[in-house]
């Protein structure tokens, strides 16, 4: 049995060496083969020249360094269309997500669980704020989703040989793999596991990037918002309606004057407002249609070494953007 495993990495040189040290350690114990496959997202320390030296020294590590930061969803993708195991470890290079835990993931696989989530049981090292917005994030993706995705978890799953080969025919530029991860189907399972504290460095997803990872699971998994937007337009006009039926009844039957500043003043703010949250809402998913229709790929790849040699087809078709069919 092969076991590949995929991590993407943007300035992580503090965390790299014992990650690999730590890999090396369990990978022998839960698989006769094994590979480790480090992404390079544009970092901008030394992080690209220490995973040349573990290629060097190792030869089950792999290296692909991508022409700029693309983003964890788009590296982590770029690592999936190289990955050849009969299971792929999908996870986070800041020691968060434990190798140690690749063993109970691996034994649920061989229990015919083609999908296995890492569910966060404890997570330490996180302010009251970030915690409390983590908490909605999950939650409210599961309530506008069609798909529903288990909640506490991050990318750090392992996913099946041919669930991996399912996967690289998805080729969206706005992409939330744990969606992904969800939506395909087959055997869904999960463990859990106590998140450590990040041993080096800062955490790459900040109030923005969570934002916008929450707007590319609710777009790309939901027409819920724009239900939502067709409602509330709805709701709007009915009421207007109602309040323009009151002033033509009490102005034309009873004869009272109505007035109406301070009322169509807080009319037109409120209705300018909705209005322009409803062009928000439908600037998500045309702009996400228009990214798609552009094609281009979705990564470039800078350079990449290290490891077995791949068939030259297979490392040429790799390096344009990856298979976009296996079947």
């Amino acid at each position: 049995m092969r076991c590949s495993v995929v991590v993407p990495c943007r300035d992580e040189e503090a965390n790299l060496r014992e990650l690999h040290r730590r890999l090396s350690a369990v990978l022998p114990t839960v698989a006769e083969e094994h590979e480790i496959i480090l992404v390079d997202d544009g970092s901008r320390d030394r992080s690209l020249a220490l995973m040349k030296e573990l290629a060097e020294a190792d030869r089950h590590v792999r290296y692909v360094s991508l022409s700029r930061n693309f983003g964890q969803q788009i590296a982590s993708t770029a690592g999936l269309d190289r990955a050849d195991g009969d299971c792929v470890i999908l996870m986070d290079a800041d020691l968060q997500d434990p190798p140690e835990s690749i063993a109970d993931l691996v034994a649920k696989w061989r229990e015919g669980c083609e999908v296995v989530s890492a569910r966060r049981r404890r997570r330490e090292g996180l302010g009251p704020i970030y915690r409390a917005l983590c908490w909605v994030f999950y939650r409210l993706i599961n309530l506008l989703s069609e798909v529903k995705m288990p909640l506490e978890t991050g990318d750090f799953r392992l996913l099946d040989g041919k669930v991996v080969r399912d996967l690289r025919r998805f080729r969206e530029g706005s992409r939330f793999l744990r969606g992904l991860t969800t939506w395909v189907g087959y055997r869904q399972a999960s463990i859990e596991f106590d998140r450590p504290a990040r041993s080096a460095g800062r955490s790459k997803y900040r109030f923005g990037r969570l934002f916008g990872l929450a707007a590319d699971a609710m777009a790309g998994f939901s027409m819920t918002p724009l239900r939502i937007a067709s409602v509330l337009g709805l709701s709007v006009t009915a009421v207007s309606l109602g309040v323009a039926l009151v002033v033509l009844i009490r102005s034309l039957a009873l004869g009272q004057s109505v007035p109406g500043l301070a009322l169509t003043a807080a009319g037109l703010f409120f209705l300018g407002g909705v209005q322009m949250m409803l062009l928000g809402i439908l600037g998500e998913y045309v702009g996400r249609t228009y990214r798609q229709v552009q094609q281009r790929p979705l990564y470039l790849v800078r350079e990449e070494g290290g490891g077995e040699e791949a068939p030259s087809n297979q490392r040429s078709a790799l390096s344009k953007n990856g298979p976009h069919a296996d079947r």
